[in-house]
C-alpha cells in the first residue's frame, strides 16, 4: 500500500528544487534535489513522477505565487495607473524579496521541459495582470502592435527594473518608480 502524501515534503522538494535549480542549472540530478529536501530519492517520484512534471509543477507553483504577490490588495479606489503602479510594485519587490525564485522561474521559463499546456496554465495565472495590460494599452502609443511584441517589451523593462534594485537596495523604491515611469509611457 502506498504512503500518503505529505504536503510538508511536497513543499520541501519544490523549494529544494528551487534553490538546486539557481545553483546548479536545470541538469542537477533528482538525487541532489531529493537529498536537499531531506527525503529519499525514490520519495521524490512518489510526488513527482518523472524529474519533467518536477519542473512543470514547480514552475505553475512559481507563477502562481508571484501572480498572487503582484495582485494583492489592488486599491479598487485608484484610476488605472493607480493600479498598475500597485502591482507593478508588488511583483517587483517580490521578485527582489525572493530573487532565488526569480533566477529559478528565469530558467524554467527558457526549458523546454516546460510544456506548451504547463505555459497555458501559467498564463491563465496572470490574467489579471495581462487584463490590467489590456485595459492600458487600449488608448495608448503601442495599441495596434501585437500583444506578444508588448509584453517583451514590459518584461525587459521589469527584468531591468529588477535587476537595479537588487542590486542597488538602498534606491530600490526609486528604480521601481522610474522603471514604471518608463513601463507606463509603453503602454499608458
Amino acid at each position: 500500500m502506498a504512503r500518503p502524501r505529505s504536503d510538508e515534503k511536497r513543499s520541501a522538494i519544490l523549494e529544494a528544487a528551487t534553490n538546486i535549480i539557481v545553483a546548479q542549472g536545470l541538469g542537477a540530478p533528482t538525487a541532489t534535489i531529493a537529498k536537499a529536501a531531506g527525503v529519499a530519492n525514490g520519495s521524490l517520484f512518489t510526488y513527482f513522477e518523472t524529474k519533467a512534471e518536477l519542473f512543470n509543477q514547480l514552475y505553475l507553483e512559481l507563477k502562481r505565487e508571484m501572480a498572487a504577490a503582484a495582485l494583492k490588495g489592488i486599491p479598487e479606489n485608484a484610476d488605472l495607473r493607480g493600479q498598475m503602479f500597485h502591482v507593478w510594485r508588488n511583483g517587483t519587490t517580490w521578485a527582489t524579496t525572493n530573487h532565488h525564485k526569480r533566477r529559478a522561474l528565469a530558467q524554467l521559463n527558457v526549458s523546454e521541459e516546460i510544456t506548451p499546456e504547463t505555459r497555458v496554465a501559467g498564463a491563465k495565472l496572470m490574467v489579471g495582470m495581462t487584463e490590467m495590460i489590456e485595459k492600458c494599452r487600449s488608448q495608448g502609443p503601442l495599441r495596434k502592435a501585437p500583444i506578444g511584441f508588448l509584453m517583451a517589451l514590459i518584461n525587459a523593462a521589469t527584468e531591468a527594473t529588477m535587476d537595479f534594485m537588487t542590486q542597488d537596495p538602498a534606491h530600490a523604491t526609486k528604480h521601481c518608480k522610474t522603471g514604471f515611469d518608463a513601463m507606463w509611457r509603453m503602454i499608458g
